[in-house]
């Protein structure tokens, strides 16, 4: 963002917002202070479908930080919403005034007590605290399904459970301590004695009223029951108001009422929890029952069974699946009226599972089922029937019609009127035209959750949507006096319903409670407490259609957490975003300037810093790929002029390749010459004075490799195997301080020679290129080009692929299979070895620790455990860094745009032992930037496998008589 476009967006703020600017400017720097409209866009858009766009975005990295960001906002009386992850579904993290994001920080675990305890700061994914618990056989309560995204914040603030913790495991059950930064920036850790007298003493009127409300509902009998029986089953409506009848000290109320509040009443700096056993044994079964009544009276019964998970399945949601690849085909045999339980029990040992699975059997003898009830303990098998329950959502998310918002609300009901209600929630769907929707929900605590899909675009459609909340409404409450919440947060689209689920007297409590945290009314208004009846049908986010790649988003951000550039300017969510905004203005024509600008920022924000890697597809739950939509804009972008370059390259590739060659070579000389440290200053130099334009040099960069004419090796072996050397291998060899300075090609020959290969190569190997480099640009037409001429010259070597093919480098081999449509058998190295060369090869485990990097690539292929296997025949100890994900070096950009390399790689010298003495990876410009980052040199894998193995004993070979020969 330039200087100029900063002056304006500033000139834009109202008043107030510009004096709030001001003070916080002081402290906060101005990179993480957001208020252009391309990235108050982006970061304001959270997984709900509500759509409000911030005036102020601060990152926000220290909880000092906070307290004077919420001073000032106390102060000014700006409102002020706080973001973790943002994959609440209910509006709690969308504002029109200030966005506080905890920005890269808040990322501190500490184990405490031998694992029964552990301290977390509210940027920590779930999925990472588990993992940081995992060597103690424990874990955190809460289970959302979102966990490997969401983050401590979002599960504290929301009192998010899941599939298994039900009301005894979550948030409000097993928090010990909190520290908390109140409204007027007060602080308060719950652990401290000193910090709770300190605070008594200076929040005097907050305590009084805690203690009063406390005591009034202690004497009101009716009430005191009413809260008891609410929380009996899942409530996340409203505030947690049972903190008042399960403790009597003030600060206690003030620590459980936190949870579940939404961030309407302070913040949560770190909380600390007490865990809970994760059983090493799980067996699970898919109960499929001839009704969804029967199906709910199996639910009452396993409520008193050994059973940690019951999920409940209607058939239109197993409908909604039943055509994917790997799931059971009798899914598609059930009759209309089917319904199944997704049932987990888990136990310490394998006897006890084994009696716990039979105890389940017996208990349901009495109720008809479609099979027989068996169960699995095997994981492999377990996984592909969870596999069904966790495909629900992105399954309806996938289908829906374009321009439409898919929608999921959940509610509870006490577990004895579950079969009526799920059957009357059924026919509110049909009655008001939802006929897609499908009901499932953890069935065990009485919760269902029901998924549609909504188009807000038409007013129609608004009161539609209007007309059947209130009737749900109606029928959870009234009807069945269940929770309108269970486990989502009340956020926006619960608040107008808040008094109607709990009464007059109990929501009178919660609006005093609010009063007291917040007098002001800066934390988060309109969320949780609402004078507002429309409320949750204003400000509805617009999903316009803007490119097939990515039209499918759901914007849940589960995408997030794998992008390398999410640091440094945009995550997939962020761009498809924008990109829909974009696609929005461009149809109406109404603001050309704010059409222009977000065009202009999304070049760097967007395009170039995205690196296309697809790693975000992996955790996408409709498979959405943004790098494929980034070479779809790239190659919109083209011009005739640029096009007739890449033919050119295309047509004369040979004399370009050596080009590349003798350019390395002669940088190689440079640097030698020169040295490190003065090489180093020129290149940046000369990068600063052409303004980024030129590549940045690093001490890494390899040396060109020398002209190799690649004869086939015949030894008379029964093994063969038709080797492709890259083109990036052909050109780059080792740097000046990698230790092993061969050709990888060498290495790679010297390892097929001891397993008693023979190896042929494709012919015309000078011109033949997978094409990645053309694609990953946006040059399809000669990227196609260059894959069809390599999968002929490879289909010819391989005698019409009757010989596996082996290609050393692994986006090249990826690119090969995704382009390629014969039958050759396409392998990546390692995978190459750990199939075909392990048996052949005698390993000797090096002494030290290595680290390993799974490539973008071999993640997708799903080959990381094999990576791992073979590296540890290698070693002694393989480190995998668990924070590093994509390199963020995406062919060229570590050269172009070096700060993505170096944001993706932040955490990569911190995370390797001091006794690591080498990194292997499987991707040459890869383990440039690691080796640049990771403060130790990095190579191919098939090194270390070189180095460390020997040749077999070759078994004689006789003939057809036993005859030596």
């Amino acid at each position: 963002m330039n200087d100029r476009a900063n002056k304006v967006d500033y000139e834009r703020l109202p008043n107030a917002y510009r004096r709030y600017y001001d003070d916080v400017s002081l402290f906060i720097p101005h990179s993480r202070l957001l208020i252009d409209p391309f990235r108050t866009l982006a970061f304001g858009t959270d997984a709900s479908f509500y759509r409000l766009i911030p005036k102020i975005v601060i990152k926000a990295e220290t909880r000092q930080e906070i307290i004077r960001i919420l001073q000032l906002a106390h102060k000014r009386k700006i409102p002020v919403t706080f973001r973790a992850a943002g994959t609440s579904l209910s509006g709690q993290a969308v504002t029109d005034s200030v966005l506080i994001l905890l920005a890269g920080a808040w990322k501190h675990i500490h184990i405490l007590d031998n694992g029964n305890r552990i301290a977390l700061e509210p940027g920590v994914i779930g999925a990472e605290a588990n993992a940081a618990l995992a060597a103690f056989g424990k874990k955190i309560g809460p289970d959302p399904a979102s966990i490997n995204s969401c983050m401590i914040g979002g599960i504290a603030a929301n009192n998010a459970s899941g599939m298994c913790c039900g009301t005894a495991q979550n948030s409000y059950q097993t928090v010990e301590s909190m520290a908390i930064i109140f409204a007027d920036g007060t602080d308060l850790d719950t652990a401290n004695p000193a910090s709770r007298k300190s605070f008594v003493a200076s929040r005097p009127e907050l305590i009084r009223e805690v203690t009063k409300i406390r005591d009034e509902i202690a004497k009101n009998t009716a009430l005191r029951e009413r809260i008891a029986q609410k929380y009996r089953i899942k409530n996340t409506t409203g505030y947690s108001i049972n903190a008042f009848i399960d403790y009597t000290d003030p600060v206690d109320i003030i620590l459980h009422l936190m949870i579940g509040s939404e961030g309407t009443l302070g913040f949560c700096a770190e909380i600390t929890y007490k865990t809970v056993v994760e059983h090493p044994h799980k067996a699970s079964s898919l109960m499929v029952f001839p009704d969804i009544a029967s199906a709910c009276k199996a639910t009452i019964i396993l409520k008193k069974q050994p059973v940690s998970a019951v999920e409940l399945m209607d058939r239109s949601s197993l409908r909604s699946v039943e055509n994917k690849a790997g799931l059971p085909s009798y899914l598609k045999t059930l009759s209309p009226d089917a319904a199944a339980l997704l049932v987990e029990t888990r136990a310490a040992d394998a006897a006890t599972l084994r009696s716990q699975m039979e105890t389940v059997r017996s208990s349901l003898a009495a109720i008809p089922t479609v099979f027989p009830i068996t169960f699995t303990d095997k994981k492999e098998e377990y996984e592909v029937l969870w596999d069904i329950r966790r495909g629900l959502f992105p399954a309806v998310g996938a289908a829906r019609k374009i321009g439409t918002t898919v929608i999921i609300e959940d509610v509870a009901f006490p577990i004895q009127s579950l079969a009526d209600a799920t059957v009357e929630l059924q026919q509110l769907m049909r009655k008001h035209g939802y006929t897609e929707g499908i009901i499932f929900g953890h069935a065990l605590d009485g919760n269902l959750h029901f998924v549609f899909t909504q188009d807000f675009g038409v007013p129609a459609e608004v009161k539609r949507y209007r007309d059947f909340m209130d009737a749900v409404a109606d029928m959870v409450v009234r009807k069945y006096d269940g929770s309108l919440k269970g486990e989502h947060g009340t956020g926006r689209n619960m608040a107008p319903f808040v008094e109607l689920e709990w009464g007059e007297k109990a929501y009178e409590i919660m609006q005093r409670i609010k009063d007291a945290f917040d007098p002001r009314c800066i934390l988060n208004p309109g969320v949780m407490i609402c004078q507002n009846p429309s409320l949750h049908v204003e400000n509805l986010k617009p999903l316009p259609q803007t490119n097939d790649i990515v039209d499918k988003c759901i914007e849940c951000g589960f995408c997030e957490i794998k992008c390398t550039s999410r640091n440094i300017t945009t995550t997939p969510r962020q761009r498809i975003v924008v990109q829909r905004e974009i696609s929005r203005l461009r149809a109406a024509g109404n603001n050309p300037d704010r059409l222009m600008r977000l065009e202009d920022d999304y070049r760097y924000q967007g395009e170039q810093t995205c690196a296309v890697d697809g790693l975000c597809s992996t955790a996408c739950p409709v498979s959405i790929n943004t790098g494929e939509l980034t070479k779809h804009l790239r190659s919109a972008q083209i011009t005739p002029f640029g096009s007739r370059i890449a033919q050119a390259i295309r047509d004369r590739y040979p004399l370009v390749h050596a080009l590349v060659r003798m350019g390395l070579k002669s940088v190689h000389a440079v640097h030698t010459i020169l040295g490190t440290r003065l090489m180093t200053s020129l290149s940046a130099g000369m990068r600063t004075l052409t303004r980024n334009r030129i590549p940045l040099w690093n001490p890494w960069m390899p040396k060109g490799t020398p002209g190799t004419a690649f004869a086939d090796i015949v030894k008379g072996s029964d093994r063969k195997v038709v080797y492709f050397p890259s083109c990036i291998i052909r050109a780059m060899g080792p740097a000046k301080n990698d230790p092993d300075q061969r050709p990888l090609f060498e290495a790679m020959l010297s390892v097929l020679d001891k397993a008693g290969y023979d190896v042929v190569f494709p012919r015309g190997m000078k011109k033949l290129c997978c094409g990645l480099t053309f694609e990953s640009k946006g040059y399809f037409a000669q990227a196609a080009s260059m894959a069809a001429e390599l999968e002929q010259a490879l289909l010819a070597a391989s005698n019409n692929g009757e010989y596996p093919v082996l290609c050393d480098t692994s986006p090249c081999l990826y690119r090969m299979r995704s382009a390629f449509t014969s039958n050759l058998k396409l392998y990546e190295p390692v995978e190459f070895i750990h199939a075909f060369l392990m048996d052949r090869l005698a390993f000797t485990k090096m002494p030290g620790a290595v680290s390993l990097h799974v490539t973008c690539t071999a993640t997708k292929m799903g080959i990381a455990d094999k990576f791992k296997a073979v590296a540890q025949a290698c070693a002694e100890q393989v480190v995998v860094p668990p924070k590093v994900g994509c390199c963020g070096f995406a062919g060229d950009r570590g050269f172009t745009y070096p700060e993505l390399n170096a944001s993706a790689l932040m955490t990569l010298k911190s995370s390797l032992p001091a006794n690591t003495r080498a990194g292997y990876s499987n991707s040459r410009t890869c383990e440039i930037g690691l080796s640049v980052h990771g403060g130790v040199p990095y190579q191919s894998l098939v090194y270390l496998v070189d180095q460390c193995t020997t040749g077999k004993a070759a078994q004689p070979r006789s003939d057809q008589r036993g005859i030596p020969i």
